[in-house]
């Protein structure tokens, strides 16, 4: 059977991952600094998209991933880590 959720029920591995990345960042960006700065980088994500991604509401595709991966200064492995 196919699945497209993680094992705990939410749309996505990264949402956690890319919350404690963004506030581990000097001056711990709001959502909507984050919204921002990908927006800078050609990724059109506002706040309420990365809100319901960092609580695993929202899918997120693969060129999403790429560029929050670097405006957060990590790779996509990271990102898509278990921990």
């Amino acid at each position: 059977m196919y699945k497209n959720k993680a094992k705990d029920g939410k749309n996505n591995i990264s949402g956690a991952r890319i919350r404690a990345l963004r506030l581990a960042m000097p001056g711990k960006p709001s959502q909507n600094e984050l919204s921002a700065m990908l927006q800078i980088n050609g990724l059109d994500l506002d706040k309420n998209a990365i809100q319901r991604i960092e609580c695993g509401k929202r899918f997120v595709t693969d060129i999403e991933l790429k560029t929050i991966a670097e405006v957060l200064g990590v790779s996509c492995d990271a990102l898509l880590r278990d921990e």
